[in-house]
């Protein structure tokens, strides 16, 4: 168990590494991102902007230099909900201990540099979950419809597939229940995909490959087209050398997924008909990261920062090839000198929060064994007496 405990940390750590560095870097293209750091990021950076407290459109945000997101502080609720509840989540959770959370404990947000609500500090998408579930008492299972389809309940789903380590069908269909209070359509598959994916990489015997074939196999519709596309891209293309090689790499994916992208090429100034619900559509983060994983062959610093240098929404894209490189290396993966400025930075103990959901794991691990041994025992009852009868 030591392993797993380990490899479940790593996630938490690896995914909050990867929103910090990606903050800085969230909205611009990679050509706007060298211009201003006078070449490509290759760590924690300052703001894009340095009067940040009022330069739009990053006002009032103080993103970069090792602060995380919303991305890390949802992601740490959703296991203070593990937590509480020590058992597996679905929608009903969602109502009844994320939202009171969000809307009931002050914490230190570091990008506000102040103690307030998490409420106050997700964007539209996130306080959807409020104005639905605590004020408008929708059915939380189908709370996410109507909302914009966008990467919100994908970029903290991380917990649901350290919930069900080693299953990724069993983390996709958690994932799918959950993400229903928050989203819909390919929003909400990218959550349960992503989820299968982070399943998969804490197995006993994970692999790159068995974590790619896990996405591939439990995607469905555009998410699974995307991820195919992008996929087919990089795979004989070789882990990328140099500054060139990295560019052709992000401009390759950006490329493969643009046609099931939404949002369109200029990210600030999304189509009209962006994030609106569709079987042919993807949101572009999930196949993104995936796609930067595998071209960096599951190493982690690679493929963060090739996220962090893609740019767009580079804080989650980041956060997600983080989880599941560092899913697949343990907390060995993630470079110590990064975390450890980021913990700091951010007033934020975020291997504390990944012993947490370790516990927890390892509790629902022993936990779902008794459950999966009592119900081979009903099965085996019920084959003696099916075979009796049949006598």
């Amino acid at each position: 168990m030591d392993g797993l405990k380990d490899r479940v940390t790593a996630v938490i750590t690896g995914s909050a590494v990867g929103d910090a560095l990606g903050g800085a870097t969230e909205g611009w293209t990679p050509r706007q991102i060298e211009e201003r750091y006078g070449g490509r990021v290759r760590g924690i950076v300052g703001p894009f902007h340095e009067n940040w407290r009022a330069a739009r459109p990053i006002a009032p945000y103080h993103k970069g230099d090792g602060h995380v997101t919303d991305d890390t502080l949802m992601t740490c609720a959703l296991v203070e909900v593990y937590a509480r509840r020590r058992d597996h989540l679905d929608a009903y959770a969602i109502a009844e201990s994320l939202v009171p959370l969000m809307i009931g404990e002050p914490q230190w947000v570091p990008e506000l540099e102040d103690t307030v609500l998490l409420l106050q500090r997700v964007f539209l998408a996130e306080k959807w979950l409020v104005a639905r579930l605590h004020y408008g008492h929708v059915d939380p299972r189908e709370a996410g419809t109507g909302n914009i389809v966008n990467c919100g309940a994908a970029m903290f789903i991380a917990p649901v597939g350290l919930a069900n380590p080693g299953e990724p069908a069993a983390a996709y269909a958690e994932a799918i229940d959950v993400a229903g209070a928050h989203q819909s359509s390919y929003g909400r598959e990218a959550a349960g995909v992503l989820a299968a994916a982070v399943a998969a990489s804490v197995a006993p015997d994970a692999t790159l490959d068995s974590v790619l074939d896990a996405a591939r196999r439990l995607a469905h519709d555009g998410t699974a087209a995307a991820i195919e596309a992008v996929l087919d891209a990089v795979a004989t293309v070789p882990p990328p050398v140099g500054d060139d090689a990295e560019r052709g790499l992000a401009h390759r994916v950006r490329a493969a997924v643009a046609p099931f992208d939404s949002v369109g090429d200029d990210y600030r100034a999304p189509a009209m008909d962006a994030r609106r619900p569709s079987r042919t559509k993807s949101i572009e983060e999930l196949p993104v990261a995936l796609a930067l994983l595998a071209a960096h062959r599951g190493d982690y610093r690679g493929a963060v920062l090739a996220a962090v240098n893609y740019g767009r929404d580079a804080d989650s894209i980041a956060s997600m090839a983080g989880a599941l490189a560092a899913g697949l290396g343990g907390t060995a993966a993630v470079p110590a000198e990064w975390l450890d400025e980021i913990e700091q930075a951010s007033r934020i103990d975020l291997h504390a929060t990944g012993r947490l959901m370790a516990e927890v794991t390892a509790d629902l691990v022993t936990a779902d064994a008794r459950r999966a041994a009592q119900r081979a025992a009903r099965l085996a009852a019920l084959s003696r007496q099916a075979s009796t009868e049949h006598r």
